[in-house]
């Protein structure tokens, strides 16, 4: 980075010690370089004039620009409160501009009868258009003052920055920030060489800095955009690829060669149901991982009752063929307890001992699974995060399968590495369907193995979206399928009423189920989050049972919750769940033979949003296709419906659910780049190294080594 860059931003004219103070706070600028390479988010064609008539509902909240008189100036309230109101006109209606701050300052600068150029953001309010704090300029001064370009940069902002660093101002700071570097041939120094920018069609970097914050026309605009995103994507791309590449070099894998007698017996003969052909081509391709000489690390997707377990429990037996033992964590007791039971029933027969190790083991279950596996006669240890303490100590272990990994931290992943001296084969597994370009990028040098067919004979959940108003028939449904001995599930959003957000609560909810399905007919019981791990179990472990028709929970249920009999789910406030949490927990029920049912609750007023994510619940059961649409309306922030602010990377202006092309044309460049140069040492690529070094991971853990 040249020296002008490297200068502090209170030197920028219209900055100052107390507003370079503010914007590194508030956004992380201090230099030069990081406010010119802080693109806006938008923009606004400065040289459109809106007429009143023009604006209606569906502008409110975006930026216009006015031309209009000044007819009237009018305060209302004292003290704190007051405001200024100013009545404005054009050949086509009449609005109000309202001031709340710095009315004094306004007050002296709007004339009656002159007219004004006024940028804002418009709100309608029975039928009136109002602006709040909007800018205003003469007209004459407006049309006097030469501007760099007819697009004007929104940039993020935060509610203290705005209050002193206006729209019009942050973009005024830009340009003399810009001004600083213009005349300096040397102050970016651009990582692509001529060659490769002719022959991918790249503008150089100079032009995209400049034109992302001062477009000279529509089509400049796109192209600098595209630089821009390349660069970010290539320097994660030369991350990944690097890290993939030094964890081969340096990584030998366990050789699983055989296909013994325990895989072929199982395959044979105990084979529950014919593998999809989905199943049969994953297999293929962990057996291929299994006899490279290279660790495998590979991250498994398959939609909600695809068959991932099974495939786990069938690349196991391989391990085991080959004389190491296996392990399976999964997040929840229940869900151990679950994949327990069933591998437990896949091994009879086949001369394989299977135990299991959770945090609420009993003494003699413990004490028999630790002993097994530290002696190798436990062949398959099954368990939650119990499994990485230090005390369990495993004879040979060689196969490690992690069961709805999101759910773990990186460091407890990465402590089954230390199980034994050379890192065993790695099976990540996710029911949370991700794009595969978008998986590549977030998991890592991860390979990506996808289950994308259902096994035959599943019966498609048929989902509905009732508004609050039609709850009663919602009710009548619900008995008559209790009628038939099945069982629902009815999920809330919140447990407790909240101020703030107007969605249905649990704990109104049971009271509202308990009239309406009074005991003894009806049996419910009550699953959520702040209960004890023992209380939730137990809870859910009663609903597995039959013992209760109607489990009310909050989404702790989407993980972990196999119940055949339950053939209904009801979710509460259903637009205040994204897609992918959805999808999940509409995945709780069509796991028996019976008809089973989705049933999407909301109140009356839906966003855009909202309503285009219970629309496409309805339209699909297919988990790829929601979660393409999830990350065109939530972005790739969210991916598991848990909080995960912020990308894998930090992102400045590439979007990974939009930008796949991109991610895949720098995936590509960047493995040529670095088969000719693993380490970027040449010359040439210096600058290419330092762009690497820019976009690498927040964190501290090399996440692509531990899964």
């Amino acid at each position: 980075m040249s020296e002008i860059l490297k200068r502090e931003i209170k030197y920028v004219s219209g900055v100052g010690e107390v507003r370079a103070r503010l914007l590194e706070r508030e956004v992380g600028v201090r230099t030069v370089g990081d406010l010119l390479m802080r693109f806006p988010y938008r923009y606004i064609d400065r040289t459109r004039i809106f007429r009143l008539s023009d604006i209606d509902e569906s502008m409110e909240s975006t930026y216009v620009q006015l031309r209009c008189r000044v007819v009237g100036k009018s305060f209302m309230g004292e003290g704190a409160k007051r405001r200024m109101i100013v009545e404005i006109t054009d050949p086509t209606g009449t609005a109000e501009l309202l001031w709340f701050h710095g009315i004094k300052w306004i007050e002296k600068r709007v004339e009656l009868q002159r007219e004004y150029i006024i940028f804002g953001r418009p709100t309608i309010f029975k039928g009136r258009v109002s602006l709040v704090h909007p800018e205003i300029e003469p007209v004459e001064q407006a049309l006097s003052r030469k501007i760099e370009s007819g697009f004007q940069g929104i940039y993020s902002t935060t509610e203290k920055l705005s209050q002193t660093i206006t729209v019009k101002a942050m973009h005024t700071i830009v340009y003399n920030a810009w001004q600083l570097v213009a005349g300096n041939a040397s102050a970016f120094v651009d990582p692509l060489s001529d060659a490769m920018r002719r022959r991918l069609g790249l503008i150089s970097l100079r032009e995209a800095i400049y034109n992302i914050h001062f477009p000279q026309s529509a089509e400049m605009l796109k192209q600098a955009q595209y630089r821009l995103k390349f660069d970010e994507l290539l320097g994660v791309q030369l991350t990944i690829q690097a890290r993939r590449n030094s964890r081969h070099k340096r990584a030998g894998g366990f050789l699983f060669p055989r296909v013994g007698e325990a895989f072929n017996t199982f395959y044979k003969t105990k084979l529950p149901f014919a593998l999809t052909g989905a199943q049969q081509r994953v297999i293929k391709e962990i057996r291929a991982d299994m006899v490279s000489g290279r660790q495998m690390n590979r991250l498994l997707q398959g939609d909600v009752g695809s068959g991932k377990t099974m495939v786990a429990f069938m690349s196991m037996l391989l391990a085991v063929d080959n004389g190491y033992q296996a392990c399976i964590m999964a997040p929840t007791e229940i869900l151990a307890r679950q994949h327990y039971a069933s591998m437990s029933r896949f091994a009879e027969g086949l001369n394989i001992r299977v135990a299991i190790l959770t945090g609420a083991s009993k003494a003699k279950e413990r004490r028999t699974a630790l002993e097994g596996i530290a002696s190798g006669e436990v062949d398959i240890l099954i368990g939650t995060h119990a499994l990485i303490e230090d005390r369990v100590q495993f004879a040979n272990l060689g196969y490690v399968v992690i069961d709805e990994q999101h759910r773990f931290g990186v460091e407890q992943r990465a402590k089954l590495w230390t199980k034994n001296q050379q890192p065993p084969h790695i099976l990540v597994m996710t029911a949370t369907p991700i794009p595969r370009t978008l998986a590549m990028t977030l998991y890592g040098d991860l390979e990506v193995s996808v289950i994308d067919e259902l096994p035959p004979g599943r019966k498609p959940i048929r989902t509905y979206h009732y508004f609050d108003s039609a709850r009663l028939r919602m009710f009548g449904f619900l008995r008559q399928e209790i009628a038939k001995g099945r069982q629902v599930y009815i999920v809330y959003p919140l447990i407790k009423e909240s101020e703030k957000m107007d969605y249905k609560d649990l704990e109104d909810g049971f009271e509202s189920i308990s009239r309406d399905f009074p005991l003894p007919k009806y049996r419910t019981t009550v699953c959520h989050g702040k209960m004890k791990s023992e209380d939730k179990d137990a809870a859910m472990s009663q609903f597995k049972r039959g013992e209760a028709d109607i489990l009310i929970a909050t989404s702790v249920i989407e993980v972990g919750v196999d119940v055949p009999n339950a053939t209904v789910m009801v979710i509460e406030s259903a637009e205040r769940f994204g897609l992918s949490q959805l999808h999940q927990l509409r995945g709780r029920v069509g796991r028996g033979g019976e008809q089973s049912y989705c049933i999407l609750m909301s109140g009356d007023k839906l966003s855009k949003d909202g309503r285009a994510r219970l629309e496409a619940m309805c339209a699909t059961n297919d988990g790829f296709e929601l979660s393409e649409l999830d990350l065109k309306l939530r972005g790739a922030g969210d991916i598991h419906g848990t909080q995960q602010s912020g990308e894998a990377f930090e992102l400045n202006i590439a979007n990974l659910a939009t930008d796949t092309q991109i991610m895949e044309l720098t995936r590509n460049e960047a493995l040529a780049i670095l088969e000719q140069d693993a380490d970027l040492s040449r010359p040439e690529n210096i600058s290419l190294r330092e762009l690497r070094d820019r976009h690498k991971r927040r964190e501290h853990i090399d996440f692509s080594d531990i899964s």
